[in-house]
């Protein structure tokens, strides 16, 4: 019998693991969305749940812009032409930079490798041949149309923070992920978006202090694109795992 005075949250038996587990291993970078909308009250819920992962001495470092309709529509216009215009001239780049590198400089295997299975994975199921340069930027722009989901999710955090808080935003951001397929919707966290800040953060108003980290679309998965049966590989369990006994 468990005692009346244990706390609730330690006292909560999982009855269904298989649910969980069904979550995090269905949850994958879907690529197309419906255009079904997902309703404001819904998106609260699963943020509210969200929003109990941890952080180092809780300081919660989330700030989350939810996008929809025309506002969403107005910043995927405008970081398309910005796109378009890297494409025509890539000294352009120069001008849009990352707060943080997501990547490393020198790129070793065997991330390397992975990097690059996936990318060929990709678009080999697309039909996108090496060196179609049209279609390889038309696909990658798709990340700024966010996939066509309803729901455009910026995410930023206060440039005073440590790099723990990046950390502690992954965690916040597989919670969102995981909620989300618990209401059936689909999800693709994108790094994409981090050249752009100087154009998406005062779009969404955050402040001066506030800093990028990632976007990410939410919406229904469309099942019939043919983008979604893509599915990444996973290295086993004994290859990254070491018993210290």
């Amino acid at each position: 019998m468990t005692p009346t005075n244990v706390p609730l949250q330690v006292s909560t038996v999982i009855n269904d693991p298989a649910s969980v587990d069904a979550a995090i291993e269905s949850r994958f970078s879907a690529r197309a969305f419906l255009p079904r909308p997902v309703e404001r009250e819904l998106l609260t819920d699963l943020l509210r749940v969200a929003s109990r992962a941890p952080s180092g001495t809780n300081t919660q470092p989330w700030n989350v812009y939810v996008l929809q309709g025309a506002r969403k529509d107005e910043l995927v216009e405008k970081i398309c032409e910005a796109h378009d215009a890297i494409s025509v001239d890539p000294q352009l780049a120069t001008e849009y930079r990352e707060e943080y590198d997501y990547y490393p400089e020198k790129w070793v295997s065997p991330y390397i490798d992975r990097r690059r299975e996936c990318g060929f994975g990709l678009y080999g199921v697309l039909g996108i041949g090496k060196g179609d340069r049209d279609r390889m930027h038309l696909q990658h722009q798709r990340n700024f149309r966010f996939f066509d989901a309803p729901v455009g999710l910026i995410f930023t955090m206060d440039r005073v923070m440590g790099r723990g808080s990046l950390l502690d935003y992954g965690m916040f951001l597989q919670s969102i992920m995981l909620a989300a397929r618990a209401r059936g919707l689909h999800t693709c966290p994108q790094a994409a978006w981090n050249g752009f800040s100087k154009i998406i953060l005062p779009h969404v108003g955050a402040g001066e202090k506030e800093m990028l980290v990632c976007g990410m679309s939410l919406g229904y998965a469309d099942e019939a694109a043919l983008v979604n049966t893509f599915k990444t590989t996973r290295v086993a369990v004994e290859s990254f795992t070491h018993w210290v006994e």
